[in-house]
């Protein structure tokens, strides 16, 4: 249950904005374990281990789980708990995407506002555990007001209908939205794709910004940005971790290939199996995790399922894909100018050197290198990530 007490929101301008909540049908679970109960395997791995994907015998393992004792109705009374709503944003554009929108207000009026944006395959569950401590802090002065919305093509969010939704335009939907709720100015703060969306944000709309925190942090080589500059010196540390993106590059980045290219061939399987969608979306929690070989380390089998969820009961498997068609061979890498923080986790897929990323980002205040975590941050260690986002907007309060 949230810690904070509800208060009314702001007001709202320029749309409707409906409250939401809710509410599958027992139809629709009952067919989730039909389905599960008529998965048919494949034929364990060659290979030991990972090595090959999710090893057969956890697969089985998880989806009897999932069909026999896990309780959908406990997340979503823990998610209705919060105030939502969804309303149309165009993003600049000629048609209109139904967005599902968390809400969660502080009890403290002087709150600053704070917009979460997940990425794939993530979801607004990434952001449950941290929600009292961002809205309801020790110190009053930490307080937030949250927003976070769902992408469109995912969870609870409609699909776009027509391409052209892609980072940019998702980015100006999202200042859209804060306007409507009447936030003149706002903090921003993502990971994945939301890193992206939040750093095209700062470009798209950088008057409306308090500033900017990411947990990727993206920018080109000095190389890349200027043929004729001198890339820095790096350190020991900086150049392990450009090793580790490339690793990352070679082996595991496979599914981005094909949703990039071939997301409505990959959503034919992730729509009909939730073997299927669950195996997709759980391997990448063992993979970007700073999990020690196994993704239950650090999240629970509840929480890894309850993000899986999201994906399955909306049938989202060929539309949040689609976003890496739209996005991933077009990703600008545009200076950002308003204040910037940078959290590194040790297991985070993609680790830049600062200097490169002071050239994208000309305003960057803070960068700290956490000990333990990777891509999910929130999710894996909650109270770091509430630390550093706290750490972080606290030089501009």
């Amino acid at each position: 249950m949230p810690a904070t007490l509800p208060v009314p929101p702001p007001a709202c301008h320029g749309g409707a904005v409906r409250d939401f909540r809710i509410e599958i049908p027992d139809g629709e679970l009952d067919d989730l374990r039909e389905r599960l109960a008529r998965t048919r395997w494949p034929e364990p791995a060659t290979a030991p281990g990972w090595t090959q994907g999710v090893p057969q015998d956890y697969a089985r393992e998880l989806c009897e789980y999932w069909r026999s004792r896990y309780d959908w109705r406990r997340v979503e009374a823990e998610i209705n708990a919060w105030p939502q709503f969804r309303t149309g944003l165009d993003g600049g554009g000629d048609d209109t995407v139904e967005v599902h929108v968390l809400h969660a207000r502080s009890r403290h009026p002087d709150a600053m506002p704070l917009l979460l944006t997940h990425g794939w395959p993530g979801s607004i569950v990434e952001f449950l555990d941290v929600l009292p401590a961002l809205t309801d802090p020790p110190d009053p002065a930490d307080a937030f007001h949250v927003v976070a919305p769902t992408l469109p093509g995912y969870g609870f969010s409609a699909k776009p209908g027509r391409t052209g939704w892609g980072v940019e335009r998702i980015a100006v939907a999202w200042a859209q939205l804060m306007d409507r709720l009447g936030y003149e100015r706002f903090a921003a703060q993502g990971g994945d794709w939301g890193s992206m969306i939040t750093s095209a944000l700062g470009t798209a709309a950088p008057e409306m910004l308090i500033g900017v925190h990411l947990t990727m942090a993206l920018a080109p080589k000095p190389e890349d940005d200027d043929p004729g500059g001198r890339a820095p010196e790096l350190t020991a540390q900086e150049k392990a971790d450009i090793r580790f993106s490339r690793e990352f590059s070679r082996y595991g980045a496979g599914y981005s290939a094909e949703q990039s290219t071939r997301p409505q061939t990959l959503g034919y399987g992730l729509v009909d199996s939730p073997a299927a969608q669950c195996t997709w979306i759980v391997e990448k929690f063992w993979d970007w995790t700073d999990c020690a070989g196994h993704p239950e380390n650090v999240i629970s089998r509840d929480r890894l399922l309850d993000n899986v969820m999201q994906y399955w009961l909306n049938a989202a498997g060929a539309s949040s894909a689609r976003l890496y068609w739209e996005s991933f061979a077009r990703r600008r890498m545009d200076d950002v100018e308003v204040p910037t923080g940078v959290a590194q986790f040790p297991h985070e897929m993609v680790k830049l050197p600062r200097a490169w990323l002071e050239r994208r980002f000309t305003d960057l205040r803070r960068f700290s290198r956490p000990e333990v975590g990777g891509h999910f941050a929130s999710l894996e260690q909650p109270e770091t990530f509430v630390d550093e986002v706290r750490s972080f907007f606290r030089l501009l309060r």
